[in-house]
């Protein structure tokens, strides 16, 4: 596609995606293969940060020096399918803080509605790792970009499950230096909305809800 879209092709996150698109995976294991999904992609996430501290320490043995992560990132949920990655990730990076976008599609305005925003007071200058399994449309998404560029946070980095073609052409057409990590791109998103083949509605399968 391009260099900012990275596709993790792994054997053990196809056997996973392949579960989480089974429709006889129940919530409960839905819940636990989002996360351990979501787990890979923040390692893979981190993998070239170079903002590093240089800290002294002692070992049991005796003194010495490690590095540390600096300028920590913020990961920010795009609820409520979104709060399904949330936690993982932040059992990967610790020491993030966290923010919350609620935003919807509003068929009858023909626009996205953002009903919930609260975000750590210090994202000025800071990577933005912006978490949603599915995107479609990606209108929810760019609305959530373009939030939280008007905070001028550094860098955007999705963390996706699945993402459509579309969706990367659009929010590469407005934001090109957004990147996207991803499971895998669906060629199709159907008149309803829905990615294809796809796994349905995450947040409903991840809280049985309708």
């Amino acid at each position: 596609m391009n260099n900012k879209v990275v596709v993790l092709d792994h054997p053990l996150l196809v056997h996973k995606l392949g579960y989480l698109r089974d429709k006889e995976t129940g919530s409960g294991e839905f819940r636990e293969l989002t996360k351990e999904i979501s787990r890979i992609l923040a390692f893979e996430v981190m993998r070239d940060w170079t903002d590093m501290k240089t800290v002294d320490i002692e070992t049991p043995i005796t003194k010495t020096q490690v590095k540390r992560i600096h300028n920590t990132p913020v990961v920010v949920s795009i609820m409520r399918a979104g709060n399904g990655m949330l936690d993982a990730v932040l059992s990967m990076i610790p020491f993030a803080s966290a923010g919350f976008i609620g935003i919807y599609r509003d068929r009858f305005v023909n626009n996205t509605v953002e009903y919930y925003f609260k975000m750590p007071q210090d994202i000025k200058g800071k990577l933005a790792i912006l978490c949603d399994p599915l995107v479609a449309t990606a209108d929810t998404m760019i609305a959530a970009i373009e939030r939280l560029k008007s905070y001028e946070v550094d860098k955007i980095r999705i963390l996706s499950i699945l993402i459509s073609e579309v969706a990367i052409q659009r929010i590469h057409s407005l934001h090109p230096d957004v990147e996207i990590m991803t499971l895998n791109i669906e060629k199709e998103v159907n008149e309803h909305g829905y990615l294809v083949p796809g796994l349905g509605d995450a947040g409903d399968r991840l809280f049985q809800t309708k």
